[in-house]
């Protein structure tokens, strides 16, 4: 069984990869299709840009495709930076750029109102089947950086049962608790529950 993973960020490919590791599913990536369109996020919620991504990839390849889209919900910001946390600090954006200016935006809230969570929309598409998945984790901006590990918003990202930040966390505990690794388990289940019936996780 062969799906593709629609998303040219190689960080996130990598982490699908892990949680989709000794299941029995040949993962492939954008970088098998060097014609593959790029697709423009431009839906209001993360499952309209997640659909999109899997459904025009779907759409040029004729091979099942998994995608999603992933957000980052602070409560002092009314939930921004949202659908828009890619590109937070404008487009074509570097990680640190992302990080830096939610940081400032947070400069004057207090510790026990930096609340926030990540949501994660994954989607399964095929020309038979199509469902999906969501998963958040609850945790609390920091004042700054701590750990070397992940990407995107991790370093700040922290869970107060783990006294960790998301950064400071192995990939494997990570997965089995994150947004991202929440959503994928459970897309997988179904993708065994719905397209490979019988088929032992």
């Amino acid at each position: 069984m062969e799906i593709l993973i629609s998303s040219n960020n190689k960080d996130k490919v990598k982490e699908i990869k892990k949680i989709f590791d000794n299941k029995g599913i040949r993962l492939l990536t954008l970088a098998d299709f060097p014609g593959a369109p790029e697709v423009i996020e431009d839906g209001n919620t993360l499952y309209d840009n997640a659909f999109k991504k899997a459904k025009l990839l779907f759409d040029f390849t004729g091979i099942p495709t998994i995608a999603d889209d992933t957000g980052l919900e602070v409560d002092a910001l009314d939930g921004a930076p949202g659908v828009y946390s890619a590109r937070y600090a404008g487009e074509n954006v570097t990680y640190d750029d992302n990080v830096n200016k939610l940081l400032k935006e947070l400069e004057k809230v207090a510790d026990e109102k930096r609340t926030a969570r990540f949501k994660t929309v994954a989607v399964y598409y095929s020309d038979q089947h199509r469902f999906h998945e969501e998963g958040s984790c609850e945790g609390i901006i920091l004042r700054e950086r701590r750990g070397t590990g992940g990407f995107g918003y991790d370093p700040v990202f922290y869970l107060k049962e783990y006294q960790k930040s998301f950064a400071e966390m192995r990939s494997e505990e990570k997965n089995t608790i994150s947004h991202r690794g929440i959503a994928f388990q459970k897309l997988y289940h179904s993708f065994i529950n719905q397209v490979n019936q019988g088929v032992s996780p």
